[in-house]
């Protein structure tokens, strides 16, 4: 009888083992391979079709999603964050699911460039209600002493996104024309999503009972660290401070960076004399090699300082652009892949952990809502740049060189932020603590 009960002890004990977090971390994925991915990475193969059948420039077919974060990215990104501050991420997401799915069935019958800005609007709203705000929180609030492991097992679903939907894209455009295409997207990610939001995805541990700490979630004190530990802070203390700044210009800079490069990569190189097909799967190529970069950066992030991680990493992007300068050579282009790609995968991961990093998780949503809202704008208006100088000289050169400047800005302003943040450590923003991280209260 005693050996019965310690079997089913030792079986209740196995079980507990699952954190539930866990599910978070596959709901947030699949809300990022659809939502983030396949949308961002998948969505430029269609550009071909909207120049070569509805005549848009290539300034106009970036446009659309470079007007939505403009006039509705900051106002709908600070109603999510204070959204998913209050009431949490769960209903935010499960609506930005809604506004991803319904413009993609819609622009299947679009026909002029207006109903295009229009639903590309739309489209950005369902980004910002369940793209990378949403799910950051999500994974700040279910994870503390693995949150870099967790975030970077999150952002996979991203990178898997973005590794699968060039190529499924292309497949599905070729085979049942684009305009349907865009529809069995729209409706793909209705049936995937929505049931993930409903079943799965909870805003926070107390929301289920669920104790973190019993996990072993609470976080462990750095040993030989001489970073400040920051308690946390409001919106407007963070907004009065030098790392806020340093985060969202930098991030603005390499993301914008990030997003010319995604946007344009299968234009140039059918420019180049690439096939769709082929422009496709080297598409394909750089993104496989981000899965790399979110996988290992995730266990790094959580062993040194995420601002200098992130700083190197951005560095890479800018300098791994001036590659491009040879597309003609697939050596060139392999190793621009593979270095773009990889420095690539700790590109959205990292700045929600810098952030909780200096400013703690009490405002999270709303900073996060600020910052997205930020490089967002950089993320389309450098694709919209590229596109405009490629009318105007018909020709990338120009454009290349700027990006790889842009994103080597973006890195040297990163690299200022663990400074900037020790200079303000002993004013009234951020005064330092001895507590144990566990226990910060924000002020």
């Amino acid at each position: 009888m005693l050996t019965k009960r310690m079997d089913l002890s030792a079986s209740n004990t196995a079980a507990e083992r699952m954190y539930y977090g866990w599910w978070i971390v596959l709901a947030a994925f699949l809300n990022l391979f659809f939502a983030v991915g396949v949308i961002f990475y998948g969505f430029p193969v269609f550009y071909p079709y909207f120049v070569e059948s509805l005549g848009f420039t290539r300034a106009e077919v970036t446009q659309g999603f470079l007007l939505g974060f403009l006039f509705a990215g900051l106002p709908f990104g600070i109603l999510a964050g204070t959204l998913i501050d209050r009431i949490g991420a769960r209903f935010v997401i499960l609506v930005g699911v809604w506004l991803v799915a319904l413009p993609l069935l819609f622009m299947g019958m679009m026909k002029h460039f207006w109903q295009f800005e229009i639903l590309c609007i739309v489209e950005v709203i369902g980004y910002v209600l369940a793209g990378p705000i949403a799910n950051q929180v999500l994974i700040a609030r279910w994870f503390e002493r693995r949150r870099g492991q967790a975030m970077g097992y999150a952002y996979m679903g991203l990178g898997f996104g973005g590794v699968i939907a060039p190529v499924s894209v292309n497949y599905l455009a070729r085979s049942f024309g684009w305009r349907h295409a865009l529809e069995l997207l729209g409706t793909i990610i209705l049936l995937v999503l929505v049931p993930t939001s409903i079943l799965i995805t909870r805003s926070s541990p107390q929301e289920i009972d669920v104790a973190p700490e019993s996990f072993g979630e609470a976080a462990l004190p750095r040993e030989n660290s001489s970073a400040p530990v920051i308690s946390s802070v409001g919106v407007s203390q963070a907004a009065r401070s030098a790392p806020f700044w340093l985060i969202i210009a930098g991030s603005t800079l390499a993301i914008g960076a990030i997003g010319a490069v995604i946007q344009h990569f299968i234009l140039f190189l059918k420019d180049a004399g690439y096939s769709a097909t082929a422009a496709s799967r080297y598409s394909s190529i750089l993104l496989a090699s981000s899965l790399a970069g979110r996988v290992i950066v995730g266990y790094l992030a959580d062993r040194f300082r995420k601002a200098y991680l992130m700083a190197l990493f951005y560095f890479l992007i800018g300098v791994s652009v001036f590659l491009l300068a040879h597309p003609n050579s697939p050596a060139m282009l392999w190793a621009f892949a593979l270095v773009f790609g990889f420095s690539m995968g700790a590109d959205y991961m990292l700045i929600p952990l810098v952030t909780s990093e200096c400013f703690g998780t009490a405002s999270l949503g709303k900073l996060l809502a600020l910052i997205i809202m930020g490089y967002s704008i950089g993320q389309w208006a450098g694709p919209w740049l590229v596109g405009r100088i490629f009318d105007l000289q018909h020709s990338y050169n120009l454009a290349w060189k700027i990006i790889a400047l842009s994103g080597m800005a973006g890195a040297a302003a990163i690299y200022a932020v663990p400074f900037s943040l020790r200079f303000r450590s002993g004013s009234k923003f951020g005064q330092v603590s001895t507590a144990h991280p566990a226990t910060k209260v924000r002020k």
